[in-house]
């Protein structure tokens, strides 16, 4: 008789049960910062510029704002990721957290267009520096046998940030300083790490041995080895990311167009897309992100990242050309969801087992944010290429789906990891 094997998480300890927690509520009021501009930026610049929500100036100060939100999270992630193998987790996740809530809440009493900017660029900061430190922590707290579906788990709590941002949203209407108040409560979380997180023993003694390379970009950049896997997760991250704002974000879109072809008035049309995004194809895409770890346990990293963005290259062009009724596209977005969204969950299991001890959060957070920053073009020109063919939206967003091909091919030049001990 052959004994049942023990579930993964009998070996997980309470403690490293707490750091998941902590970690993952680090993370939804991360992601929720990013998100709660989208909701509210018509209505805030609509007040500042004077001007009516669907002026043309309007729609393109929000684009510049989300420009300079994209650029301070990447120089947020570069710094904190580098600061955190230097000071420790505990010290820079706290900081991070003060720095995404406190600029947040001084939203509240911004006039100005540069304020604006200014508070937004800071609190990207934060946001951009908060996630590598909680994945190099997960990486480093859990039991290999445990580590990728820890890390899974706390990817995906990124979707109670969307509906945490929904229901902001629906509750402050267009009273916008509202939600951006409600965004200093996060930094009450900082308490509960100061109290709770204790540095890991491996970062303890990476700091000790590798005096002056712990999180230093000379050390990732000069190591060949770092540095070949720091480039190809910085290409990974940036289609994840870049095919989020062209493909996955796109559902809204496409059920719009199809209901705007079934004749549904218009007001409903906003209500039933917004819907359709944000409760159905999330749920789906959260799925995704759960799954992502069991499956990557099952049959390794690499394949995983090949499974879901070859899935991704055959659904996308399913979802936009097959469903003709509202409720066909109401069961398809959950799928093009889980396939395009599982990748992202990917990103927190793979990176921090990809660099060693003194660089884990700085490889982490140069691959995630230098890739959302080399995505930003795809999110302005995507625009463009949806404007371009007005009467075809599915063609435009099966040919953003392309950019899946790019991460099939950048995974040849990257490890297996599977099974591993984190490098040291």
């Amino acid at each position: 008789m052959t004994s049942t094997p023990n579930p993964w998480y009998s070996s997980v300890t309470r403690y490293q049960w707490l750091v998941l927690v902590v970690a993952s509520l680090g993370w939804v009021f991360d992601a929720f910062e990013g998100q709660i501009f989208n909701l509210t930026r018509k209505s805030m610049l609509s007040e500042i510029l004077g001007m009516p929500g669907d002026s043309p100036d309007v729609k393109a100060w929000g684009d510049i704002v989300l420009g300079v939100f994209l650029v301070g999270g990447t120089l947020g992630g570069w710094l904190f990721g580098m600061l955190a193998d230097r000071w420790g987790r505990n010290p820079t996740m706290i900081l991070t957290i003060l720095f995404y809530s406190v600029f947040s809440g001084l939203t509240y009493f911004a006039s100005s267009l540069w304020e604006v900017c200014a508070l937004r660029f800071l609190v990207a900061m934060g946001v951009g520096g908060e996630w590598a430190v909680a994945a190099a922590l997960v990486a480093e707290v859990f039991p290999k046998e445990a580590r990728a579906r820890a890390s899974g788990i706390f990817h995906a709590t990124s979707v109670l940030a969307t509906w945490l941002a929904g229901v902001t949203g629906m509750w402050v209407g267009a009273n916008w300083r509202m939600a951006y108040l409600i965004g200093v409560i996060p930094a009450v979380l900082t308490l509960w790490v100061r109290a709770s997180i204790k540095e890991p023993e491996r970062l303890q003694t990476a700091q000790k041995t590798m005096a002056g390379r712990v999180g230093s970009f000379r050390e990732l950049f000069g190591n060949p080895k770092w540095r070949l896997r720091a480039l190809c997760g910085m290409t990974l991250a940036a289609v994840g990311l870049g095919t989020f704002w062209g493909v996955t974000v796109a559902g809204q879109d496409l059920m719009s167009h199809l209901l705007t072809k079934l004749g549904m008035a218009k007001d409903m049309i906003d209500s039933e897309s917004r819907f359709a995004y944000g409760i159905v194809q999330a749920t789906g895409g959260g799925l995704g992100m759960l799954a992502f770890g069991p499956i990557c346990e099952r049959i390794g990293r690499r394949r995983t990242f090949f499974l879901m963005q070859g899935l991704s290259l055959l659904v996308v062009p399913a979802v936009c050309y097959l469903p003709q009724t509202q409720w066909q596209m109401l069961l398809a977005l959950p799928l093009m969801g889980f396939c395009t969204l599982s990748i992202h969950a990917g990103f927190a299991v793979y990176f921090p087992e990809l660099f060693p001890d003194h660089l884990r959060a700085t490889g982490s957070s140069f691959c995630f944010n230098t890739g959302r920053l080399l995505a930003a073009p795809i999110l302005f020109t995507s625009g463009k290429i949806k404007a371009a063919y007005p009467d075809d939206l599915p063609f435009a967003i099966t040919m953003l789906s392309g950019l899946f091909v790019i991460g099939l091919i950048v995974l040849l030049f990257l490890p297996e990891t599977r099974g591993e001990e984190l490098p040291e």
